[in-house]
């Protein structure tokens, strides 16, 4: 299927997806993955770093949901389809250079695999406090302001941080 030019822009912006595999045994895994962009206007994929969990459930079912959401807006999409695991070739190598040309940094060498995935459904994320009328300025004010304190409080209980300033204790 198609993505949405909506979609995509999440999917540039959120760089984070959470993706959902289900083991061997019957049991479900979530990993997030820091990876995660679009491979064109139908795929998706993520580089597999530190995922061995999730590319051997893959290998043994390739389907998957991966969840990108704003954590800001709380909306985002879920995407399923299946996956394909490329650990040499030209897939392989396309993704590595995706990820150069999009900032990455990552030492080639730490890639184990490209994970591409076919997108055959997709669904919109939108999170029930918008069913009482609340505005996407309004969650964001809330959002932005709860992680801005969040962030600032969590720097004042560092110990032992001798050139931590900290403006609010």
């Amino acid at each position: 299927m198609k993505l949405s030019q909506q979609m995509q822009r999440l999917v540039r912006e959120q760089r984070l997806g959470f993706v959902a595999t289900v083991t061997p045994d019957g049991r479900p895994n979530l990993s997030p993955k820091g990876t995660t962009k679009l491979w064109d206007d139908e795929r998706l994929f993520f580089a597999d770093i530190a995922s061995p969990g999730t590319v051997a459930n893959l290998r043994a079912n390739p389907h998957v949901e991966i969840n990108v959401v704003d954590p800001i807006l709380r909306k985002g999409f879920r995407f399923k389809g299946t996956a394909t695991v490329y650990t040499s070739g030209e897939m392989y190598h396309r993704g590595l250079q995706i990820l150069r040309e999009q900032g990455s940094t990552t030492n080639r060498e730490r890639v184990r695999s490209i994970v591409v995935i076919d997108v055959t459904e997709a669904a919109e994320l939108v999170s029930p406090v918008y069913d009482d009328g609340a505005t996407e300025q309004s969650i964001s004010e809330r959002w932005l302001g709860f992680y801005t304190e969040l962030h600032s409080a969590s720097r004042c209980t560092i110990e032992g941080a001798a050139d931590l300033t900290c403006c609010c204790c």
